[in-house]
C-alpha cells in the first residue's frame, strides 16, 4: 500500500511510548497500524508491549514474542497463551507446544493435556497417565481431571 492510500484510509495507526525506560526499552509501548516512514507494520517493543506485533517481557498482540505472551500466535519462554501457543514453559492454546502443554492439540515435553495429547505423560480423550493426573491434581485440583482419571 502506498503512503497516500494509507493516509487516506487512516491505517497509519497509533503509537504510545512511556517516558520511563529500562535499558533501551520503554516500560510500556503500545502501537498499531503501519509506520509512516517505512510503510511496514509497527512493532511494539517494550517491557510491556501491546500491538498487532508485540515483543517484550509481557507481550500482547496478534503475534507476540517474549517471556510471558498472549496472542493469536504466542511465542513465550515462560508462558504462552493463544490460538497457537509455543514455549519452553507452560503453553495453553488451540495448538499448544511446551514443557507443560494444555490445549486442543497439546505437545508436551513433560506433560500434555488436551483433546489430542502427545508427550511422556498425557491426559487426552483415550488415556490418563498417572504422572499427568498427579500433576493436574497438585496444581489445579481433582475437579479438573476428566472422569476417566478419577
Amino acid at each position: 500500500m502506498c503512503r497516500t492510500c494509507a493516509e487516506r484510509q487512516s491505517v497509519l495507526g497509533y503509537e504510545y511510548r512511556s517516558g520511563i525506560t529500562i535499558g533501551s526499552w520503554p516500560l510500556i509501548h503500545v502501537c498499531a497500524g503501519v509506520d509512516p516512514a517505512t510503510m511496514r507494520p509497527r512493532v511494539a517493543k517494550g517491557i510491556i508491549a501491546i500491538g498487532n506485533i508485540a515483543v517484550g517481557v509481557l507481550a500482547v498482540g496478534g503475534v507476540s514474542l517474549g517471556l510471558m505472551t498472549l496472542g493469536g500466535l504466542s511465542l513465550g519462554l515462560m508462558l504462552a497463551v493463544g490460538g497457537g501457543a509455543i514455549g519452553l514453559g507452560l503453553s495453553i492454546g488451540g495448538l499448544a507446544v511446551g514443557s507443560v502443554a494444555m490445549g486442543g492439540a497439546a505437545i508436551g515435553f513433560i506433560y500434555a493435556i488436551g483433546g489430542g495429547a502427545f508427550g511422556p505423560a498425557t491426559i487426552d480423550g483415550r488415556h490418563c497417565d498417572p504422572a499427568a493426573a498427579d500433576f493436574v491434581r497438585h496444581w489445579l485440583g481433582s475437579q479438573f481431571l476428566p472422569p476417566s482419571c478419577r
